[in-house]
Parts: structure tokens; sequence; C-alpha cells
């Protein structure tokens, strides 16, 4: 299974993300097929993918160029950060492009003056569900693109205090946003990456102008997105916004743990070129490394137990798992002389076998208890909170070859079938679909 760190020291936005997948090797002509279907439907952008330098270092650069009609300024500094006073933290670091591979002829500049209006798109998810339902993708990025925008509406939604159904987008609903997301979709799931690493997320401070007025970064958006979904945000020094909405979607979407492993050892890494100039250069970085099956060691506890009642045997499960058995279970068994009996097996960690054996020894008639250390190999897995119509609750997230499978938490389940008074069956499905209504959408 192949795993991505994100080191996002400079922040993240969608341009910078899909840059960064391209130069790992994502297939170029794949996401320009899945694009042209956008253009089918939206005019007024080109697409280019080139190369810059940052910092002395050498990019890839993603740009979604926008006619005056439908230009945004997301990238336009003074647009952006006029409204401070000089002496604010706005030194521009320059990009240098060379290469300019698959250019259409647009200017590189792109100076807006601010007397006139433009036209800006505001759509509700179900109409950009539309656009993504409409594109000829494979499944899995079709579903990861519409689980960023859900993961957007979710957040937007709580800002205004709206139904998700009812939120319109401003900026992440012009045609930039939608084919940045929708390309950083097809250039993941083009990768075939199973696992993302996201140790943090660094962020600016300051304010800066969008179509909602000038705002506080972070901006609304992207705290309700990190709160939401556990992003894990650092907030620098640094005046600027450096976290886009549409970057900190994308990284709640495919994040699936926050540590990295002891030893990483690299097999590709993807550099991509933000818009936005800063003293510190604007670049996300990503590491692909592959990986194997988490594996790890338990030791299994054993013994035949054929004189103790089934409530002393209840009792003895019970509290083995408050004192931290990865699992406990009888089997019944024939003993010699033809004697009926139980199997205690006990799954644990080494540091907890004297406390576990005492239990045994105390709580059950056993004379000797076996040991045996075992060698398993186990899922990637994350517990998740969910808010559910009948209340909070956890699922736990495993992963394999890709996919994702979803197993609520039996104690949070059991929780909110008495404080509901429904079934445990009717809570389960309930907990498990909305584990899964971040990645199938249906509006």
């Amino acid at each position: 299974m192949k795993k991505l760190y994100l080191e996002l020291g400079s922040g993240i936005s969608g341009d910078m993300i899909v840059a960064a997948l391209l130069d790992l090797g994502a297939d170029e002509a794949v996401l320009r097929e899945v694009l042209e279907g956008i253009r089918k439907k939206e005019s007024g952008f080109e697409i280019r993918i080139s190369r810059v330098v940052k910092g002395g270092i050498d990019c890839c650069d993603f740009d979604v160029i926008l006619d005056e009609e439908h230009d945004n300024h997301d990238h336009d500094m003074h647009y952006l950060y006029g409204h401070l006073e000089a002496g604010h933290e706005h030194e521009h670091e320059h990009a240098h492009e060379h290469s300019h591979e698959h250019g259409h002829g647009h200017e590189e500049g792109h100076a807006h003056g601010h007397d006139h209006p433009h036209h800006h798109s505001h759509r509700g998810l179900r109409e950009i569900v539309e656009i993504i339902d409409g594109l000829e993708m494979t499944e899995n990025a079709r579903n990861l693109a519409k689980k960023t925008f859900f993961i957007l509406a979710e957040a937007e939604a709580e800002a205004h205090g709206q139904p998700v159904e009812e939120v319109h987008f401003h900026e992440v609903g012009a045609v930039d946003s939608i084919v940045d997301i929708v390309a950083a979709a097809v250039c993941f799931d083009n990768l075939g990456i199973g696992e993302v690493i996201i140790p943090k997320i660094c962020e600016g401070q300051g304010t800066v102008r969008c179509q909602h007025g000038i705002l506080p970064v972070p901006v609304p958006a992207v705290l309700n997105i990190a709160k939401q979904n556990h992003l894990p945000i650092a907030i620098t020094g640094r005046q600027g916004e450096l976290i886009t909405p549409t970057g900190a979607a994308f990284a709640a979407a495919v994040m699936t743990s926050t540590e990295l492993p002891e030893v990483l050892i690299p097999t590709g890494v993807g550099l991509g070129a933000g818009k936005r100039e800063y003293k510190q250069p604007s670049i996300v970085r990503a590491v692909l490394f592959e990986g194997q099956r988490e594996g790890d060691v338990v030791w299994k506890l054993e013994c035949n137990i054929d004189d103790s009642t089934g409530e002393q045997l209840g009792y003895a499960m019970e509290r083995l798992m408050e004192a931290g058995a990865r699992d406990a279970f009888y089997t019944p068994v024939y003993m010699k002389k033809g004697r009926p009996a139980w199997l205690l097996s006990v799954l644990a960690d080494e540091e907890k076998i004297p406390l576990l054996e005492e239990i045994i020894f105390r709580e059950t008639t056993t004379i000797g208890i076996r040991r045996q250390r075992m060698e398993r190999t186990i899922l990637p897995r994350v517990v998740r909170d969910v808010v559910t119509r009948f209340g909070g609750a956890q699922v736990k997230v495993c992963t394999h070859d890709g996919y994702e499978e979803f197993y609520p938490e039996y104690e949070s389940a059991v929780r909110l079938a008495r404080k509901t008074n429904r079934t445990l069956r009717e809570i389960y499905d309930e907990i498990r679909k909305c584990g899964m209504n971040s990645c199938k959408i249906d509006l």
C-alpha cells in the first residue's frame, strides 16, 4: 500500500496539492481528459502546467487561468492584503517560471483593477455534485471530490448557520476551485495512495479580504474544517492566509493519521508551488513511501476451566477487559474423561501479562496459565468522531488496498441506543452511514 507524507510548513491550497501530486508522477493526460469535461460545461478558464523556481527550488506549478469575467483575485496580493497598513509582513518572494509547457499564450501577470464588477459563481452543493457526476472519472476519484466538497459544505453551514443543502459557496463555488478539487482527486486516485500522514499544517495570522469581506486568519471555514475533522493546525507568527478552505478540505478528506513512522524511506518526492508570495516560499512537499500492512506482536494467555460458574467466568472477563486485555473469549472444550469445560483465551501486550495473570488466578479456578508469543498482521485503522441524527458517536475506519471499511464502536452505539430507545442495529446502521457520508453523497 502506498503511503503519503504531506509536509505543509507553508500551508496548503488546492493548486499547490495538485502540483505536488503531478510532480510525484500522476498522469497528466488522465487529468486533462477529466478536466476537459468541465471545460465543456464551464467557460472562462485555461489550464497551465509548468515548472517554477520558488526560493531556489524547482517545483511544479498547476495554474487555473481565469478570464477577466470570472477572475476572483485569489492570487492578487494587493486585493487580499491591500487593506493592511504599510509595514506588515507581505514582502514578496518572486517565482521565476521556465519551461512553459502546455501554455496557452496568456500573460503571466494578473493585475486587476477593482473598480468594475466581476462575475462570481455562487453554487450550491447539489449543483457542484451534478458537475462532478457528469465527468468521466473513476468512482474513487469522484467520491473523493464529493467528499471534499461535502466537508466544505459542512464548514460553511456552521459558519452561516444554515443547513448543508442550503449553503451557497462563494470562492469555493467558482470554477477554479471546482477544477482544483477535481484535479486533486483525480491525481490522488491515479497514484493509488492508501494512507496520508499530516503531522501539522502551518497557518498564518492577521486578516485577509474575500467575498464575505475582511476576515481574520484562519478564516471561519478553515477553523470549522479543522474542528469537525481533527485537522492539526499550527498557528505561526507569519502574517497572511496560508491555508485556504479548499486546501483544508482536501487535507481533511484524505488524512488518515498525524503520526509519522520512526523510519521513513521515500520512494518519490513531489513539490507543488503556490501563487501567493510571502517571505517563506509557498511550497507543498509530498513524500511518497511504500508501506506494508502493519505488523505487531501480542501474547496469548490460555487456561482450561471446568469448575467455575457462568457468573464467575463473566465477571473474570469483565475484569480482564477493564485491566487492558486486547481481547478475551471462551471456547467450549472437552477435557479428559469427557468433562465439559471452557478454554479461556486472552490477547494482551507483554507489559500487561503480570496483571492479567493475577486476575485469572484470583477470579477463576485454574491452577496454570499457558503463554504464547504471536506475531500478527493488522490493517491500518483510525477512530473518527461522527455526528448522527441521534447524537455523537465513534466509528473505526480500517483501510485495505485503498478502500475504507467502517465499524461502529460498540460502546458509543450502545449509549445512543439506550438514550434514544432505538434498536442497536438501527444505531449501527446510522453510525456506519454517517462514517461513509463524506465519501458518497446522495442529495
